[in-house]
């Protein structure tokens, strides 16, 4: 099956075909091929490559060598030839092997699913951090895979493929690369420990921790702008922004809480990916409270939200408390938004509504403080009357004899570390 409906631009320097495989374990595994293919091509137009055409190929099984089988490689490199492309992605992940069959077969550069996002990454990533996450991705991947890509690394030119590490780390000898991956693992532990030391103070301080998670692109850099005036990328792509922001937002009581925007989530995000991104991804693990963002106006917004949620069960974070925001309501049609869950967890909103801003707020805010509480506190225990303000929002206060009778709405987080030393005072 082909499609060629994608206009030209001189002035892109990839020229490729997209390649998809389709097997009956693809389809039981409940990955829907015709949007992971729709995903490559946003993905491919991301890192700055032109698509001249798609291929897809159904198939019992993988061929181990062709991976497509020879037959449909053959159909392939006419196409190539006729398209005078210079490179083919292919939607899934190829083994060393099957990059050097192909590589020789097609006479193109050979890019997987699992490359390009690696090589998305690599120009995203602006940050020291940043930066050694991807590379230790990209050098993980490409261990195993050196053997498969010795034309790739000698091709001139550059563009994808030939980001991040660079071609004269990937061509010296496997020991060079283990070493530097060593040595990219202790710079990530260092930076790792500084990171784990900032989340401890802020947890010491008593500060309220929120992560703003979603798939790519369903604008949690936009939300954070909107929320906190945050200088952040803006920009209608998939991974516009990679390196964490953490900015502080202060709700309508007046207290402040610290959120953090973090890297978005994809379809088959690369396990490299994943564990070498385990630091910063833990700022989601962390948090108090998770805003899940979802693009409200997507056609596979539910498949969307159960990838975010898979990944932040395989980081631990599964359990952490939640609300779902649905985004981008502006772009949803009455009947998309009436189909959505409803609840006090489930608000639908536009980043761009002062409104919908505010009631984010208020989401936030209801979720920190508990119960209504009342305490009666006698009037020369100043330092119990000092604890009272620290656990919580004191709503109204009166006399009665020597006593103060303190209404307040509680903060659970505080209330669970210090409230023991106010039970006694406790109203029943």
């Amino acid at each position: 099956m082909r499609n060629s409906t994608y206009a030209t631009n001189a002035n892109v320097q990839d020229r490729a075909i997209l390649v998809s495989l389709v097997t009956p374990d693809v389809k039981r595994s409940g990955i829907n091929p015709e949007y992971s293919l729709q995903e490559l091509v946003k993905l491919a137009e991301t890192a700055g490559v032109e698509v001249l055409d798609i291929i897809t190929q159904n198939r019992e099984t993988i061929d181990s060598k062709w991976f497509v089988g020879k037959g449909k490689a053959e159909e392939i490199k006419s196409l190539i030839d006729s398209l005078e492309a210079n490179t083919a992605i292919f939607d899934q992940e190829l083994s060393g092997a099957q990059v050097r069959n192909l590589e020789e077969a097609l006479d193109v550069k050979i890019i997987d699913r699992t490359q390009l996002i690696l090589d998305i990454f690599a120009q995203r990533a602006k940050t020291r951090e940043g930066i050694i996450q991807v590379e230790l991705a990209q050098l993980t991947y490409l261990l195993p895979r050196l053997s498969g890509h010795g034309k790739n690394l000698s091709r001139l030119g550059g563009g994808i493929g030939t980001r991040g590490p660079g071609e004269s780390k990937l061509e010296t000898d496997r020991r060079h690369i283990r070493g530097r991956i060593s040595d990219l693992k202790r710079q990530l532990e260092e930076v790792t420990r500084h990171r784990k030391l900032h989340r401890e103070r802020r947890k010491k301080s008593g500060t309220f921790q929120v992560a703003l998670v979603g798939y790519t692109n369903a604008g949690k850099s936009t939300l954070l702008k909107q929320l906190t005036d945050a200088d952040v990328y803006i920009e209608n792509q998939l991974f516009a922004t990679l390196d964490p922001t953490s900015r502080t937002l202060e709700l309508p009581s007046g207290k402040e809480v610290v959120i953090t925007d973090t890297v978005g989530f994809i379809q088959n995000l690369p396990h490299d990916l994943v564990a070498a991104f385990r630091a910063t991804l833990e700022e989601a693990n962390e948090a108090d409270l998770i805003l899940h963002v979802v693009d409200a106006s997507s056609e596979m917004r539910d498949d969307q939200m159960a990838v975010v949620q898979s990944i932040l069960n395989e980081l631990g974070a599964g359990n952490t408390q939640q609300i779902t925001l649905f985004n981008k309501k502006d772009a949803c049609t009455p009947e998309q938004l009436q189909l959505l869950p409803s609840g006090e967890r489930y608000l639908k909103i536009s980043a761009f509504d002062e409104r919908d801003l505010e009631m984010v707020k208020e989401a936030i805010q209801n979720e920190i403080m508990g119960d209504t509480k009342q305490f009666r506190i006698p009037a020369d225990r100043g330092d119990i009357t000092s604890m009272i303000y620290r656990v919580g929002e004191v709503l109204d206060q009166h006399f009665d004899e020597s006593d103060i009778i303190y209404e307040v709405r509680v903060q659970k987080a505080d209330y669970d570390k210090f409230g023991y030393m106010l039970e006694p005072y406790l109203v029943p």
